[in-house]
């Protein structure tokens, strides 16, 4: 029986991120209430900018991640590429067994949406690609790895098909290489001998200022002897 126009469900597609907290269940145990506090920040200095940022839209917040919408796929992983980047910034300074990191997965596909959220298979495949990202990485479907091929400065691993939970299908999955540029800057160290060898020089540097104010200090002090004593006598 056809639907009428008021019963049509409302359907669109989108690049839909989903999001969740590497180990969130192991953090709270150990400090739950911390856990939720650092959480928080993140997502209000960090994530939510960044999907704001790049277009996109938190369609819901699922108490250790997110689900986001993009009309872009190219958007979407360019904003889960900068809040990666962000969080290793953010964490730099923090000890392993106490940072937030989040596992990502993109898919694009068709959507339903009702009530302002979103349900489907496009949404599930996001949901179970993030469930095979590694801690502060990457993974999407080859239908959003068509959509960005050539367009973004990363690297991507093919992962080969996947037979994922409650997914007719197998999908096909490409993981972000997570490089050197997704990790913090360190700090570049000299080497000892060049370290050394700066130090000798700033020593002899000094030594010879001090050496050179010593000569000068001598020199002025001695120069009215010196014109007194060179000075012709006069006869009377």
């Amino acid at each position: 029986m056809a639907r009428s126009g008021q019963d049509r469900i409302e359907r669109q597609l989108a690049a839909i991120l989903a999001a969740d907290v590497a180990g969130y269940s192991r953090l709270t145990g150990v400090d739950e209430e911390g856990t939720h506090v650092q959480l928080q920040a993140h997502l209000r200095a960090l994530v939510d900018p960044k999907i704001a940022e790049h277009r996109g839209r938190v369609v819901k917040n699922t108490g250790d991640g997110m689900l986001a919408e993009f009309s872009s796929v190219v958007d979407a992983v360019r904003c889960a590429l900068d809040i990666q980047r962000g969080m290793a910034d953010r964490n730099a300074e923090v000890p392993q067994e106490k940072r937030i990191e989040f596992r990502m997965g993109i898919n694009v596909g068709d959507i339903i949406l009702d009530r302002g959220d979103i349900f489907g298979d496009g949404v599930n495949v996001a949901a179970r690609l993030e469930g095979l990202a590694t801690p502060g990485g990457i993974c999407i479907s080859e239908d959003a790895h068509r959509q960005v091929r050539g367009k973004l400065d990363v690297t991507f691993e093919d992962k080969g098909g996947r037979q994922l939970k409650n997914i007719v299908r197998p999908v096909r999955v490409f993981q972000v290489a997570l490089d050197d540029a997704m990790q913090p800057a360190k700090p570049i160290r000299q080497p000892r001998n060049a370290a050394a060898a700066e130090r000798r020089n700033r020593w002899s540097t000094r030594l010879f200022a001090i050496g050179t104010a010593v000569v000068l200090i001598a020199g002025a002090a001695g120069a009215p002897f010196y014109s007194a004593s060179a000075a012709p006598l006069t006869r009377h």
